[in-house]
């Protein structure tokens, strides 16, 4: 199998040992202890999980300007985004060691992670806009991202975690939530040697599934994870709970048996299209997945990146030799009336736009809002039911 970046083997932050978690929820009831951000929560439960592998924990300053920079830390280490504990207020934290890190998701706030605090440092206005410029290739603040990132505080703390819990994700998802330990080792249950990964925060059409298909069958692939994130979206996304269960049904109706498996990871969408491609393509490799499909517009939003800069990124940015995985670059995907099958669009000559079935998500919600299923050549029966049933209890 794959080994992870930069590590012979995964180096997950939870702590598994019972009576040693135990023990470090205990101690954490006498440290100074503050709330932190959703973003910087997901940070910790993709640490936990080992998708961050070999991350010891939040970045420094001088680490998280290096990785926005040119995606490498002073140590040398490669990772494509900043991994920040970002704070608004250090009241109470001058001098602590070690603090208690509570969870903003979950109702109590109960303590996710215990942090050593090797820094605490104030960032700049000059450096946040540095940091948001180069991960998200604008610094309009109506970019969800970048108000996301732009709204934590201007203090750092940074150090090694230990992480006690996966927040909401484990009691919310059993059934999907998994971290790149799991995963690994289903795919190794399932003697799966080259696997390819999905990326999706929507439910999955039947040109997605189309996709999948291809590049499993184009790669010579044992397997296909389909891995959706299950944390915070943009407001009139789909509920992670809604999409689960339309994916797993075309899974179960379209799907050979022991080809697919429906995964998620908790983690806050990023929306920064190149440099999130990077990302997903960072932990699918640290999960175990030999491949990735990128397509068009990959975990972008808006108008803010090019159609296939999520995959220029690789050849133009990623430093050689940085990931091991292999990108599988796809082209918008669409019905051919022509040919009567689902076709990468820029494999297929003489057609015109007229010659794709093509619906804009605006068309398709009010479809479905409507209670009318899009047409077999978008959308599989069983998946549109399950989202006209979701529409209409709006």
């Amino acid at each position: 199998m794959i080994k992870p970046v930069g590590s012979d083997s995964l180096l997950p932050l939870y702590i598994s040992d019972n009576s040693e978690r135990a023990r470090l929820q205990q101690a954490a009831a006498e440290l100074p202890s503050v709330i932190i951000s959703s973003a910087a929560a997901a940070n910790a439960v993709m640490l936990g999980g080992g998708y961050f592998t070999p991350l010891p924990g939040f970045m420094n300053l001088q680490d998280a300007l290096g990785v926005a920079n040119e995606m490498r830390t002073s140590s040398g280490a490669f990772f494509p985004v900043p991994v920040l504990n970002l704070m608004h207020s250090i009241a109470g934290l001058e001098g602590a060691q070690q603090i208690a890190l509570r969870d903003p998701n979950v109702a109590g706030n109960p303590v996710i992670a215990i942090q050593q605090v090797d820094a605490i440092e104030t960032v700049s206005e000059e450096d946040m806009a540095l940091m948001t410029e180069k991960v998200y290739r604008t610094a309009d603040m109506n970019h969800p991202g970048v108000a996301e990132f732009n709204n934590q505080g201007r203090h750092a703390i940074s150090g090694p975690i230990q992480v006690l819990n996966y927040s909401y994700f484990e009691s919310d998802f059993p059934d999907t939530f998994r971290t790149a330990v799991q995963i690994r080792d289903e795919i190794s249950q399932r003697g799966w040697q080259r696997v390819v990964a999905f990326q999706t925060r929507n439910p999955m059409h039947l040109a997605h599934e189309e996709l999948c298909h291809m590049a499993m069958e184009r790669l010579n692939c044992d397997g296909l994870v389909i891995h959706m994130l299950l944390g915070k979206l943009k407001p009139g996304d789909i509920p992670a709970d809604v999409r689960d269960d339309a994916i797993r049904t075309m899974v179960k109706h379209y799907f050979p048996e022991n080809s697919a498996i429906v995964t998620g990871y908790g983690f806050d969408m990023l929306y920064a299209g190149p440099r999130e491609a990077v990302l997903h393509a960072y932990f699918r490799q640290n999960m175990g997945a030999s491949h990735f499909i990128i397509g068009r517009d990959h975990a972008g939003v808006g108008d803010y990146y090019g159609a296939f800069d999520a995959q220029t990124i690789f050849d133009e940015e990623v430093p050689e030799g940085a990931l091991e995985i292999e990108i599988f670059r796809a082209d918008h995907t669409a019905w051919s009336k022509k040919l009567n099958r689902v076709v990468m669009m820029n494999e297929a000559p003489n057609h015109t736009k007229e010659d794709f079935v093509l619906l804009s998500g605006t068309r398709v919600r009010e479809m479905l809002s409507e209670g009318t299923a899009p047409p077999k050549e978008f959308s599989r029966p069983e998946v549109a039911e399950i989202l006209i049933n979701y529409y209409q209890s709006l």
